[in-house]
């Protein structure tokens, strides 16, 4: 079974752990998912049309961050042109996207010294269809110590900044060529992944949360993932735990090779110039000062040092917090509620805990459903102190809950402290 149009001719490891073939290949390597492409794999072009038509009519109340028929055909072609399906997983993520404030994230977002340094992952070129081309040291990061020196959230969001920037990347090279460009190519170089990483348990419950980010809002953004150097036993474990959230749409777009660097070289040079490959990797670029990993691009990655793990500075609780223990298992919840009149009012809070990490949320009862303000968040608090703050614009009951229920055997304590007070406002 080939991979796709241009894939190879024998089967990989990934091919033999996919259950089925993919149903829609992509022949079409301008990174786009034009009509005429669906066509010539024999789809009909009216069911096609009526189903782009049909979403178009069913998105039409929605703030679109792209209206154009590639994107909208991508939501398409991941829910098996179902346009109900589609319709819903658009909305989905257009709510995620408020919500978590993601059309502001190239803005707002502050890459942070660990993730700078450890993290690999760079930009190096284009590949032969125009699509931005990425690299990343998947098996030489220290995955577990990155966990370990940042914040649930900021990792969160470096990772759905990345995303973003794929997206950006791609516009960006759209305007300049003037190319159906929508999609990147990324190579991921598994060389040195190590069983220790795979079996670590936040490791790969992380691994798990961000491939179903991905492929839940970001379908079909990559043209082709390259994976060199995969281990058989190691790749094995990683594409078990990732698989269910796999489409088998994307399984067309994604070659798998052991550690032959004559096989992957060859491979990776059909579909990318030689000018735009490190030479590390078969091409012929390099960095001014002739490095072939041209680091200037992107890191090797590497063991993040312990000076950097969050551990090293744990809060400590103030003597004017108040303190619950939070139970596991699905019970495990603690509401406290406010009583708020006089509007708007700021609610602030800072707390901490003990024994893992805590998930809270802050949502007004009196509203149908209890409309969320701050919607379940999981953060280390036994690493740093939590402290924000939220304006209340209705009157009602506010609750502020705690939850445990993620966790299967660990009572968290909880210290606390929390005030409701007038919001003041400086004219009108």
């Amino acid at each position: 079974m080939e991979l796709s149009q241009h894939g190879p001719k024998k089967q990989t490891s990934f091919e033999q752990l996919a259950e089925t073939g993919p149903r829609f290949k992509c022949p079409d390597y301008n990174g786009n998912c034009q009509l005429a492409s669906l066509f010539a794999q024999g789809m009909e072009m009216k069911k096609i049309e009526t189903a782009l038509h049909q979403l178009r009519i069913a998105v039409k109340d929605c703030k679109l961050i792209d209206s154009s028929d590639d994107f909208l055909l991508k939501w398409l072609r991941v829910q098996d042109f179902d346009v109900a399906r589609a319709n819903k997983m658009l909305r989905q993520t257009l709510e995620w996207r408020r919500v978590n404030g993601v059309d502001r994230l190239l803005d707002t977002y502050t890459i942070g010294e660990v993730i700078k340094k450890y993290f690999s992952l760079g930009r190096v070129g284009v590949d032969k269809y125009g699509c931005p081309l990425y690299v990343t040291a998947m098996g030489r990061m220290d995955i577990k110590g990155l966990l370990l020196s940042t914040r649930n959230k900021e990792f969160s969001d470096y990772c759905v900044y990345t995303e973003e920037k794929y997206v950006e990347a791609a516009r960006e090279e759209r305007e300049r060529t003037g190319r159906p460009i929508s999609m990147h190519t990324v190579i991921f170089d598994f060389e040195h992944l190590s069983m220790k990483q795979l079996t670590c348990k936040p490791v790969a419950f992380e691994l798990m949360v961000l491939t179903k980010l991905q492929f839940a809002h970001y379908p079909l953004n990559m043209r082709r993932a390259f994976i060199i150097n995969a281990p058989k036993l190691c790749f094995q474990i990683l594409f078990a735990m990732v698989k269910p959230f796999v489409n088998e749409t994307v399984l067309a777009n994604m070659r798998v090779f052991g550690n032959d660097k004559t096989e992957w070289t060859s491979a990776l040079l059909e579909e990318i110039d030689a000018d735009q490959l490190p030479a590390f990797y078969g091409g012929t670029m390099t960095d001014p000062d002739g490095d072939p990993k041209c680091p200037s691009k992107f890191n090797m990655g590497g063991e993040v040092p312990q000076s950097y793990y969050l551990c090293n500075n744990a809060p400590i609780a103030k003597k004017y917090m108040e303190t619950l223990h939070v139970f596991a298992g699905v019970g495990g919840r603690k509401k406290l509620k406010y009583k708020i009149e006089t509007v708007p009012s700021v609610m602030r809070w800072e707390f901490m805990s003990e024994g893992g990490d805590i998930e809270f949320r802050v949502y007004n009862s009196n509203l149908k459903d209890g409309e969320d303000l701050i919607p379940p968040n999981r953060v280390d608090s036994h690493l740093v102190m939590e402290e924000g703050e939220v304006t209340c614009h209705q009157p009602g009951k506010y609750v502020f809950e705690f939850s445990n229920a993620f966790s299967y055997l660990i009572t968290k304590k909880v210290n606390y402290h929390i005030t409701v007070h007038p919001s003041t406002v400086v004219g009108k």
